[in-house]
This record gives structure tokens, sequence and C-alpha cells, in this order.
């Protein structure tokens, strides 16, 4: 930042609320493989199409099916 530099009219990010959050997450390694081949063939971040794919997820309100035997 320079000396001269004026944020008297600066005004707020309004897409801050948007913004990635980072996070520490556990995956099963074979979930990581998974995802480092896609990356490799679509040449996007592992990352990336992680949080695609949970996006999609949220945006159709997909919901896992979990049943727990006796």
């Amino acid at each position: 930042m320079k000396k001269d530099d004026d944020f008297k009219n600066a005004k707020p990010n309004p897409h801050a609320s948007q913004l990635k959050k980072i996070i520490t997450i556990r995956i099963d390694q074979e979930i990581l493989n998974y995802f480092r081949e896609l990356a490799e063939e679509t040449g996007l971040p592992y990352q990336s199409l992680i949080n695609l794919f949970l996006k999609d997820c949220v945006t159709n309100q997909y919901k896992p099916d979990i049943k727990w035997n006796k």
C-alpha cells in the first residue's frame, strides 16, 4: 500500500458474505484419490471439484439415506 492511498470513499465488498470459509475436514483416502484423479481429467483443482459437488447436493437438496441395523 502506498503512503498516499485514500480509502475514505471505500465501500464494503458486496460479495463478502459469499466468500469461502477455510475448514479442516477428514476425508477417506479413497474419496480424496477419486477427486484428485477427476481433477487431473478435468483440469480443475480437486478442492474446487469437491466444493462443486457439495454445492450440487445443497442445490438439489440431496440427503444421505442412512439406515442403522440392530
